[in-house]
């Protein structure tokens, strides 16, 4: 695909998932059918509830990850440094869009450049290409490229089939994915992360993926952004945009996936995204089996204004995680991932 034409749809791509109305998928990420039980007497001190984590020899003074969502836009440059600012303001991680446009570029790096270390030189920064393009020849030179570019800690290697399904012109012949992920998790120098983009990951997918070598996994599960939603909104013809909103309602429900994965592969390192709409969707997550909570578009639109927008919308997601601690009875996110959780909206 031409540099121009991917970039065009990259923007396409921003454009609509800014209007929550074209974006989202036909069914629920499931959170709100669970509720956590209330504690009365906590005997905690609310200030001194402890939300620090890891990932990757990194720490984080809260479990949370700012998820990729700018592919190679021409507006990705302001994005990424607002990112980038407000993760080392919060001590929280970044992960940046597709770094295709990037790699195929030249010059027009989108803002992809060891500038983003520089404003972010204390957290997790994690690199990201897609999964089909292993098979379509990138490899271990792309992949080395894509982490020296940032300076990442770690590669994405996102999974998207059902947006390339329904895409024009999307990636269709998938064969041989698996086996080239389990090639460079041995050859490249960081870990590997999978990461679905809305569809959520199967227990028995995820289970493959942590054999081949891959260090973490996002299920990114469905009830957030659909990207055949996405797809049907930019389709030019009726036969295109039939075939993708058909599947807006595809997916495993993200609070359904966490759940799964960690029941089957209680070793992974898990990041739970795909729907999180709230520090209270955060916390029940953790519960379910995530060690870290990805958002992506829910905070894009802070991501277009500035940095303090982004710290300023993280910081309420924080106070509304740490209430949720307060409110359990749990000291830290080891006592959150125990805390009583009961079927029933809240």
């Amino acid at each position: 695909m031409a540099e121009s034409e991917l970039s065009t749809r990259k923007n396409d791509h921003l454009d609509i998932v800014l209007d929550p109305a074209r974006r989202h998928a036909s069914m629920s990420a499931g959170f709100e059918a669970l509720r956590f039980e209330h504690c009365a007497l906590p005997e905690l001190e609310l200030d001194a509830v402890d939300l620090s984590a890891s990932l990757f020899g990194r720490p984080l003074a809260a479990p949370l990850l700012i998820s990729s969502m700018t592919g190679g836009a021409a507006r990705a440059e302001a994005i990424n440094r607002h990112l980038a600012e407000a993760a080392q303001a919060l001590g929280i991680a970044l992960a940046v869009g597709s770094q295709r446009v990037a790699l195929e570029a030249g010059g027009a790096n989108q803002g992809l450049t060891r500038e983003l270390r520089r404003l972010a030189p204390d957290v997790p920064l994690l690199g990201n290409l897609g999964a089909a393009q292993l098979v379509r020849g990138y490899g271990l030179d792309e992949a080395r490229r894509a982490v020296e570019m940032i300076e990442a800690d770690a590669l994405i290697i996102h999974l998207n089939p059902l947006q390339e399904a329904v895409q024009p012109g999307g990636d269709r012949d998938w064969r041989g994915v698996l086996g080239a992920i389990e090639q460079l998790a041995r050859q490249l120098e960081v870990p590997l992360v999978a990461k679905e983009v809305g569809c959520g990951l199967s227990a028995a997918v995820a289970r493959r993926l942590l054999e081949a070598g891959v260090a973490a996994l996002d299920i990114a599960g469905a009830g957030g952004t659909s990207w055949a939603a996405v797809e049907a909104a930019r389709a030019t013809s009726r036969q295109q945009r039939a075939v993708a909103e058909a599947f807006a309602g595809w997916g495993i429900p993200s609070a359904e996936a966490i759940g799964r994965v960690r029941q089957a592969c209680p070793e992974a390192l898990l990041i739970g995204s795909g729907g999180i709409r709230d520090g209270i969707d955060a916390a029940k997550a953790i519960r379910l089996g995530a060690n870290l909570v990805g958002q992506a578009a829910a905070v894009l639109d802070s991501a277009l204004q500035s940095s303090e927008a982004v710290v300023e919308h993280f910081r309420i997601v924080i106070e509304q995680l740490r209430v949720v601690c307060f409110c359990t009875g749990s000291a830290d996110l080891a006592a959150l991932a125990q805390a009583p959780l009961l079927e029933g909206s809240g």
